[in-house]
């Protein structure tokens, strides 16, 4: 008789994003860029898959899922693959949720219309591979959810303290881009990894 093999199961796709009065990440700043802001909070729970428990007293929460690179090639993804890092490194205890949500001229405009202004006008993947391997990310998408969702991407990103400046430098570059034209809300969520207390 064969042994039974379990195989082990697919990553987790769905991300909620809780912000509260739980969670491991103590939220340090919140800043409304464009548009409205969030409720306030003091803690973020991260939770994987379907279950975020805790969420009937939560200020808000925000669910998107992770996909494949809409807007690279080949190339750009290798190198992308090559340098970055992954999450939940231990010495990235400082970590920023930014959730952003374009207008309609962007989601109008074709594939090959939206590739042309993040990459040929903006640069958005050439400025990324500067700032790796200190930065690490996760891009999580939220119109391909069946609920409406208030945001189109929540971009989770991981950094050492030591390494702020460097990702204030990353988000500059970003929001001076042609590409942030088309942003109409914009928040920035920085935080910081600790027990709940």
């Amino acid at each position: 008789m064969n042994p039974i093999v379990t195989l082990p199961s697919n990553p987790p796709r769905l991300f909620s994003f809780v912000g509260g009065d739980r969670g491991l990440w103590r939220i340090r700043s919140m800043d409304c860029l464009v548009g409205d802001p969030l409720p306030q909070a003091r803690r973020l729970g991260v939770f994987a898959g379907e279950a975020s428990p805790g969420t009937s007293l939560a200020s808000w929460k925000l669910d998107g899922i992770t996909s494949n690179e809409r807007y690279v090639n080949r190339a750009e993804k290798a190198a992308l693959t090559a340098k970055q890092e992954d999450l939940h490194r231990p010495a990235a205890t400082y970590a920023a949720l930014i959730p952003i949500r374009k207008n309609s001229a962007w989601w109008t405009s074709t594939q090959d219309e939206r590739r042309d202004v993040l990459e040929v006008q903006s640069r958005h993947i050439a400025i990324g591979l500067r700032y790796l391997p200190a930065i690490a990310r996760r891009l999580h998408h939220c119109r391909d959810l069946t609920a409406s969702q208030p945001f189109d991407f929540l971009t989770w990103f991981e950094y050492a303290p030591a390494d702020e400046t460097i990702f204030d430098g990353l988000l500059r570059e970003l929001r001076a881009s042609a590409e942030w034209a088309y942003v109409d809300r914009e928040c920035d969520i920085r935080l910081v990894r600790e027990v709940d207390g």
